[in-house]
């Protein structure tokens, strides 16, 4: 039936499209980002084939909840586990320290001239002369 190959090819684009998001919602888009494109593509792939396939041997069986459509939903679910994994991953391993974006302490020496600041008709009188240092 074409009308039905039509259907699971919508559903596989509906369901990439959810798994993306829904991994980017639950497992935050920082960390998404910090994944290789290859990792992100094979485990949505991969999920969004899970679920059409369950659709399938939903469809296809005499009842909608048999035996070969729980398989594909739990294998759906493995993959979903997998992407929860490569998040968690991402987030202890992959993530930029924040030691680079902190200041570094640094010692300032001081001299002992003391400039005093002038108001300019002061200054023509005064000649820019410092102020006596005081302890």
């Amino acid at each position: 039936m074409p009308i039905l190959r039509l259907a699971y090819s919508t559903l596989f684009l509906i369901a990439l499209m959810a798994v993306f998001v829904l991994w980017s919602h639950v497992g935050g888009q920082n960390h998404l980002d910090l994944l290789p494109w290859w990792v992100k593509l094979g485990l949505g792939l991969a999920a969004a084939y899970c679920v059409v396939r369950a659709t399938a041997a939903s469809v296809a069986g005499d009842r909608a909840w048999n035996g070969h459509m729980v398989r594909w939903l739990g294998l759906a679910l493995a993959v979903l586990a997998a992407c929860g994994y490569a998040t968690y991953y991402a987030h202890m391993n992959l993530e930029d320290s924040d030691d680079a974006d902190q200041s570094q302490d640094t010692t300032i020496s001081r001299s002992g001239i003391r400039l005093r600041l002038v108001h300019p008709r002061e200054a023509r009188t005064s000649c820019l002369r410092p102020s006596p240092t005081t302890p």
